[in-house]
């Protein structure tokens, strides 16, 4: 039991290569008759509606059925906005208390094709016979196991997140969710480290190394008080402060600040995060965006980086302060809602294949790019 808590713990951390927020869709679902399967994959938190009811039932935030009178379960099919390694599942039952399904499995395949997202879906309906015999050339049925049949916890606050650990870790484009045999969810998190075709990137390209598009995941920080680290490999701008990383405030400020002559504030304590980049790498330029962070930026920044086998990491991060850090970037003065661009300030490390940034004393940072160009060592053969 503790072995499988460790497990959770550890993919967790990882990007959720279905979210919508990715390009993660929806291709077949047999049954919406209560609520859609698109909202699986919805990034924000699933919410509750008290007595408000459509014309099929009460009102939900997932992917409900009806209760079936037929033969058979119902299951849907999702391509992965990013294709790659599943580490494991998050199917969440939040609110579903009397209507979650009792038992599920996730089944997987690696395809090559990008199929179309189904039309959009209202509740009410269900899969058509065309549907079903388009979506039958898949051979869904067929595919992978990836979590067997599996039971399951109601929506209750304490107990709604069913975590599941992937039997294979492979590289997947698809899954099939299957509920045994109908029933309701609210999310469903699918937590891995994208593998992107690296053949369609030439070493000619400077690219985000630390991108989740890329395979850049974090490995962990000191504080995220309000938002994940993770968040700041994202795609594009964030949405808003929710979509960065933000710490709680430090306890061990000064009780008067003081700043140095470039206006760095002299402050003991800071907070820190660390990535594997999705391939080692040489790193050019640097971006650290503070957008919709304005009145809780981070007084200073700086990043440092590392070169390390793999084998390695789990105790790099036991003795974050021990590794053999180097520094590519000295603190930098940071501003409200900006974007802070950095290249001729960059100490070369050469090859690394982690950074670690530290903010002084605390605060958000909406988004982070390390560009450089990649070497074509993947991280595992190190």
């Amino acid at each position: 039991m503790a072995q499988e808590k460790k497990n959770v713990s550890q993919f967790t951390w990882l990007n959720d290569l279905a979210s919508e927020k990715v390009g993660g869709k929806i291709l077949f679902a047999t049954d919406d008759w209560f609520a859609t399967a698109e909202n699986l994959l919805k990034v924000e938190s699933p919410v509750w509606k008290e007595d408000v009811f459509t014309d099929c039932g009460k009102w939900m935030d997932g992917w409900e059925s009806r209760r079936k009178r037929i033969p058979g379960h119902d299951w849907c099919i999702i391509q992965l906005g990013l294709s790659g390694i599943i580490h494991g599942f998050d199917v969440d039952t939040c609110f579903f208390t009397g209507n979650y399904p009792p038992k599920v499995s996730i089944q997987g395949a690696c395809l090559n094709q990008d199929l179309p997202a189904r039309p959009a879906k209202q509740i009410g309906t269900k899969a058509t016979n065309e549907e079903f015999k388009q979506i039958d050339k898949l051979n869904s049925e067929s595919w992978e196991e990836i979590v067997p049949i599996s039971p399951m916890k109601p929506g209750y606050q304490t107990m709604c997140h069913n975590f599941f650990s992937a039997k294979t870790k492979k590289r997947w484009t698809h899954i099939r969710l299957n509920y045994y045999p109908d029933g309701g969810c609210a999310r469903l998190h699918v937590f891995g480290q994208a593998v992107p075709d690296w053949s369609l990137v030439p070493y000619s390209q400077p690219i985000d190394l630390v991108s989740v598009q890329y395979g850049g995941i974090c490995l962990g920080c000191s504080n995220y008080h309000y938002g994940h680290p993770r968040n700041m490999i994202g795609f594009g701008q964030a949405a808003n402060m929710g979509d960065g990383w933000e710490t709680a405030r430090r306890l061990d400020r000064p009780s008067v600040l003081k700043a140095d002559r470039r206006g760095i504030l002299q402050i003991p304590g800071s907070e820190w995060c660390v990535f594997q980049l999705g391939q080692p790498g040489n790193i050019t330029r640097i971006e650290i965006d503070t957008n919709h962070f304005k009145g809780n930026y981070p007084d200073s920044c700086k990043i440092e980086a590392c070169l390390i086998k793999k084998q390695m990491e789990e105790d790099m991060m036991k003795h974050v302060g021990d590794a053999n850090w180097k520094t590519l970037l000295l603190p930098q003065k940071l501003n409200a809602n900006k974007q802070h661009l950095f290249s001729s300030e960059i100490i070369q490390c050469g090859l690394v294949n982690h950074v670690r940034v530290t903010i002084a004393p605390d605060g958000g940072i909406s988004r982070m790019r390390i560009l450089g160009y990649r070497t074509g060592t993947q991280n595992s053969l190190l």
